[in-house]
């Protein structure tokens, strides 16, 4: 009996359920570390949570104000391109009027020169014309008077009568031929 005894006081013991001074122990001892953390820890998480807060925040509003810039600078550059777009169309329309207006330009110089030529030329033409009918015409005279002297039998190239003859009747040849 006596060895049942024991045996029943140490089941008065459980395993399973602590003691009460190691309950009260460990509750201590938790809520002493719990009280450290509160005081210690999690202000350094609370002040590192808002650090990196506001350096995202504000990594966030410099992306959107560099995003801003971007798109001002997008459409000043699309606003200089038009412009420019637009003064090169410009240019080529200057460009094509003033080859036009240079073009016209040689052109009427090129006639007034081809019409300064044909005119000159004409003037030659009727110049040298002009010299050998005159050639001619004292050609003409001479013969008419050698061959008139020949068949007269008598020289009549010095008579200015016989010259003013030749004059004449060259006048009244031209006049038969003009009509």
């Amino acid at each position: 009996m006596i060895s049942t005894r024991i045996v029943a006081s140490e089941e008065e013991l459980n395993p399973l359920i602590p003691h009460t001074a190691e309950v009260v122990l460990s509750l201590v001892v938790f809520l002493l570390i719990l009280f450290l953390i509160k005081k210690f820890v999690v202000p350094g998480f609370e002040k590192a949570y808002a650090e990196r807060t506001a350096a995202i925040e504000g990594g966030i509003e410099k992306a959107e104000s560099a995003q801003k810039e971007a798109q001002a600078a997008l459409e000043q550059y699309t606003a200089q391109l038009a412009e420019a777009r637009h003064e090169a169309a410009r240019i080529r329309e200057e460009a094509k009027e003033q080859a036009a207006q240079i073009g016209a330009e040689l052109r009427a110089e090129a006639q007034a020169d081809a019409e300064r030529i044909r005119a000159a030329a004409h003037a030659q033409v009727e110049a040298e014309r002009a010299q050998v009918v005159a050639q001619l015409k004292g050609e003409v005279g001479s013969l008419a008077t050698e061959l008139a002297g020949r068949i007269v039998g008598e020289s009549l190239a010095d008579d200015a009568r016989s010259q003013r003859t030749v004059e004449r009747f060259i006048a009244e040849l031209e006049q038969e031929s003009a009509n």
